[in-house]
């Protein structure tokens, strides 16, 4: 193999009963990773046997909820024997009511990456067909055209997975390489033939939690790097105030035992060495949003592990209706669709990242602000001499930071609680996940955005107060930082632009472009 060959590798996330975690996601969202069916010929002959049961159940009974009746309140409604094959293509068809935005290539794999885990538990009654033609999908870069806007989060994501199931069939459009074409022509020119869904598969594919829970991968990932990113901006944020690290003392930490909270104690004692600092002329206590750092980042540092939990659960569940149980040949009528779990999660998620926008908001506050920066320039200004007068440094910069955690906050109103009763009322208690998810990667967007606008001002203050004290000089790890920083960021001396290199620095943010903490 050349050398090519093994940069352009693709790891393998394999599709059967074993357990994915929310990382296979992600990766096969950024396109690192390569969805594929396992082949093990048991695993195949149990898919197969959940169709073949219901084709004979079909024969012998003839009485299937979605299948031979119409669907929700409609499965009163008796579907004639000869009209039994068009049911699932009239499902997405009238689902195809789908607005607002259309989800990013990324997201568009997630959530196809979602679907194929929960159908590939084998729960489903769905042929190795429709299995292996959303891998084909994935595999060849196309990628339905789903609207974000339309699913209550039960009967689970109906309206947006159906964009999924027309496309399987040859119909709607898709993403293929940043255009979109009509579906039928990209299955065409990818050699893909198009599905004519068998009896269930049509709810099969929408009856599920695929596009919350893909969504929710995303966000635990950009979540966790916030939260490592956010105790490095602390760090900083209390080298530029002269502050005092003995608030992170390890004893004094150890007498309030949550776990996330004293990791993030730990990870700024790395950062601001106790030793290093002259006791005699440190305020004896800093300000909450320097002091308590780790009680509010530690609050997602603890909570991140819980939302993994149900992520993943989910992530591994059949979650459609009915199920079918191939090897003890049962039919199993019930809720798994509802999202609760998904809406739960992403409702505390996004109230946790928001309070970072808070607590970085205060940093920045406290930064700028002659009263409270111990002997800094006003608004981190770099300028000097009579060129002073003239120049205003961070000052717009903070102006933007309060609206953007201002917007982070008032989002932070819990989507779970807003259920409403639909369909007939046969959908009368619904979870609102897929609203909590778009939510929480709102929430993330505009914390990653605060967070790019502190990597500006501590760059800044860290130049600064060395350049006042040329004595002081940061430990080892945040020299590297504000090196790293500094290639990307030149100092403010004379006003400029900053949105280039805000920009800039929330792509890295996305891309974890800094190594943070072992």
């Amino acid at each position: 193999m050349h050398l090519a060959d093994l940069t352009n590798a693709k790891r393998e996330v394999r599709f059967d009963r074993n357990r994915l975690t929310i990382e296979d996601i992600v990766d096969i969202a950024a396109g690192r990773a390569q969805a594929v069916l396992s082949g093990d010929p048991a695993y195949r002959a149990m898919i197969q046997r959940g169709a073949d049961f219901l084709d004979r159940l079909l024969r012998e009974d003839g009485n299937i909820y979605g299948v031979t009746t119409g669907y929700g309140d409609s499965c009163t409604v008796n579907v004639p024997a000869e009209l039994v094959a068009e049911l699932p293509h009239h499902l997405y068809t009238y689902h195809g009511c789908g607005l607002g935005e259309h989800f990013s290539p990324a997201q568009t794999r997630a959530i196809l990456a979602s679907r194929l885990a929960s159908l590939s538990k084998g729960y489903s009654g769905v042929s190795l067909d429709l299995l292996e033609q959303i891998a084909r999908l994935l595999d060849a870069g196309l990628l339905p055209l789903i609207p974000s806007e339309g699913s209550v989060g039960a009967s689970g994501d109906l309206t947006p997975l159906s964009y999924l199931a027309a496309v399987l069939c040859g119909e709607r459009e898709v993403w293929r390489d940043g255009e979109t074409v009509p579906a039928a022509q990209a299955l065409a020119e990818a050699g893909i033939t198009p599905l004519r869904l068998r009896p269930k598969e049509g709810l099969a594919i929408m009856n599920g939690t695929a596009v919350m829970t893909a969504l929710a991968c995303l966000a635990y990932d950009r979540a966790e790097y916030l939260m490592r990113l956010c105790t490095r901006i602390t760090a900083m944020a209390s080298f530029t105030l002269d502050g005092n690290a003995h608030h992170f003392n390890e004893v004094l930490f150890s007498v309030k035992p949550h776990g996330g909270m004293q990791q993030v104690a730990a990870w700024l004692r790395s950062d601001l060495p106790t030793e290093l600092l002259e006791r005699n002329g440190k305020r004896l206590q800093d300000r909450y949003s320097i002091r308590c750092a780790p009680h509010v980042i530690g609050v997602l540092a603890d909570a991140l592990p819980f939302f993994r939990t149900s992520i993943e659960n989910e992530l591994n569940s059949a979650n459609d209706n009915p199920i079918i149980d191939p090897d003890g040949e049962t039919v199993l009528h019930g809720g798994h669709f509802y999202g609760g779990h998904i809406a739960f999660a992403m409702d505390g998620m996004k109230n946790a990242v928001a309070n970072l926008a808070d607590l970085m908001d205060r940093q920045m506050a406290l930064m700028v602000d002659t009263r409270y920066n111990h002997g800094l320039p006003s608004n981190l200004s770099g300028a000097t001499g009579p060129r002073a007068a003239i120049n205003h440094g961070l000052k717009a910069l903070q102006i933007s930071v309060s609206a953007w955690t201002a917007e982070a906050l008032k989002l932070t109103m819990p989507a779970s609680v807003f259920s409403r009763s639909t369909e007939c009322h046969n959908q009368d208690k619904v979870s609102m996940g897929t609203i909590a998810a778009r939510d929480c990667l709102r929430v993330l967007e505009l914390v990653e955005q605060c967070a790019a606008a502190l990597l500006v001002t501590v760059r800044q203050g860290v130049h600064l107060r060395c350049r006042e004290n040329p004595d002081m000089a940061p430990h080892a790890a945040l020299a590297q930082m504000q090196q790293l920083l500094a290639d990307d960021i030149a100092v403010v001396a004379e006003d400029r632009r900053l949105d280039p290199e805000l920009r800039m620095l929330v792509q890295r943010i996305r891309s974890k472009a800094w190594e943070l903490y072992a």
